[in-house]
């Protein structure tokens, strides 16, 4: 029998507000234990919340960037449940009317994208965190995150396949990254993941026994968690077991899934509706207005860069994948560089030595006027392509202009016809060998003369200028 996987996603990324979600206390990561918290995220008697309104306004955002209808009346419950970290004893979350409900985000797909649809946003604060290193028979709490806002994004089970789930993923982080509603830093938490799992035979429309995987902060842990746990439902049920509903955490050092304990339902966690909370009511004036000052979406620019400049369909995606790189790809643009060259600068040299410090295009040494000048000199025959390699690493590493590295490092391009062609006979001299070889049908020693040419010069002779001697003498 042949099955397949049921896999709906619930995402929770913290917002980038600079205060918690219901006071005062600062949200910055980092911090020594228990130094942001108040008598408010602690849970002392008698204190009231304080609704951070900026928090609103980035979940009713990212609602409209996912296709959301946006509710203009939804309010807060309390969602009951004891642990360390929880000092009220209870959770204040959306549970009957969150803000937004529906949408979709679409995926690649075999040939065309796949539409994985949303249940619900919903907008609720953080538990602390419960740190058990450093002691053996200890556990401590750090209430620091305790009220910092996060927005819950609920899909559908419309997901097949671990591969599907990590570009759900992907492409939810480089959205709301866009948006500027949350940095989606995976590594310290700001993105983090539950995946609902089950498995049924081809065919089947009823769902299975579904289990939890809980608190996935990584694309690949998300792939290899899902993975796993499918391949054990299936094994489970194929040897005439069944399974059991359960949350389930990934252990990344035996590459498992393990049993945490049995699967809540939401009635486990007596939801009332929060009495200290006002519901939260807007019109469609202010949701408008959030829409007018909406940037344009990654999906959106991709298409716009294929279709204005002739950009290939991956590149563009690679250039959209980031706002800043994109944004730093169009101020190139338009400051006169050819698009196809800029493109192939940024994905290749570029993100190579971003990809090595670790850091984004904005956080370099180089500007677009800097590209924009090196590319100018490129175009004038001033220095080669080889050279402009060289350039290019010294502007990344000390944030010169092109033209003055080129004058400091006597980086000139060789355009003189007559020296370039003595450096040539005198290579052809030196490889009569290879001359017969050439004029005898290997073509491809084409390339080794060439590559003389630009050892003897040091890179710094014009390869246009080579190729033309090298053919007129070798007939």
């Amino acid at each position: 029998m042949q099955y397949e996987a049921v896999i709906g996603l619930e995402i929770h990324a913290q917002l980038l507000t600079d205060t918690k979600i219901f006071c005062g206390c600062s949200t910055e990561f980092g911090s020594e234990p228990n130094t942001q918290t108040c008598p408010v995220c602690t849970g002392m008697p008698g204190v009231l919340p304080v609704m951070n309104s900026k928090a609103v306004e980035y979940v009713v955002r990212t609602g409209l960037a996912l296709n959301c209808e946006i509710s203009s009346h939804s309010r807060f419950a309390r969602k009951n449940y004891f642990y360390p970290d929880l000092p009220k004893g209870y959770q204040i979350s959306q549970f009957e009317l969150p803000l937004c409900e529906g949408g979709y985000v679409e995926i690649p797909g075999n040939g065309s994208n796949r539409r994985i649809s949303l249940t619900r946003i919903h907008l609720e604060e953080d538990a602390g965190k419960n740190i058990h290193e450093g002691s053996a028979s200890d556990s401590f709490v750090d209430l620091n995150r305790a009220g910092v806002p996060l927005m819950e994004i609920v899909s559908e089970p419309d997901i097949r396949t671990a591969k599907e789930a990590s570009d759900f993923m992907k492409k939810l982080r480089t959205i709301v990254r866009y948006i500027n509603v949350s940095d989606g830093n995976m590594e310290q938490g700001s993105l983090r993941c539950d995946a609902n799992v089950s498995v049924r035979p081809e065919g089947m429309k009823e769902l299975g026994v579904k289990t939890e995987i809980k608190n996935m902060n990584s694309f690949r842990f998300i792939e290899k968690a899902l993975d796993y746990e499918i391949k054990r439902q299936i094994k489970v049920l194929q040897e005439g077991g069944r399974i059991v509903q359960e949350t389930r955490l990934w252990n990344s050092e035996k590459g498992i899934t393990e049993s945490m304990r049995s699967k809540e339902e939401a009635h486990d966690y007596r939801y009332f509706p929060d009495p200290d909370l006002v519901p939260i009511e807007f019109d469609t004036s202010w949701i408008d207005e959030i829409r007018t000052h909406m940037t344009e979406l990654p999906d959106v620019k991709k298409k716009r860069f294929m279709n204005e400049w002739d950009i290939s369909e991956q590149d563009a995606e690679l250039l959209a994948s980031e706002r800043s790189t994109a944004e730093w790809f169009e101020e190139t643009v338009q400051l006169g560089a050819d698009p196809k060259a800029a493109c192939n600068w940024i994905k290749g040299d570029f993100m190579k030595l971003l990809h090595e410090d670790n850091i984004l295009i904005v956080e370099s040494r180089i500007k677009p006027l800097n590209l924009v000048k090196m590319l100018g000199l490129i175009d004038k025959g001033t220095i080669s392509g080889k050279i402009a390699k060289t350039v290019f690493e010294e502007m990344y590493k000390t944030g010169k202009k092109a033209g003055i590295i080129v004058e400091e490092k006597g980086l000139l391009q060789m355009s003189d016809e007559s020296g370039i062609e003595s450096i040539i006979d005198d290579i052809l001299a030196d490889n009569s060998d290879a001359v017969e070889k050439f004029k005898a049908g290997e073509n491809k020693l084409m390339g080794f003369f060439v590559g003389q040419v630009m050892k003897e010069t040091k890179g710094k002779a014009n390869p246009k200028i080579v190729n033309e001697i090298l053919r007129k003498k070798l007939g």
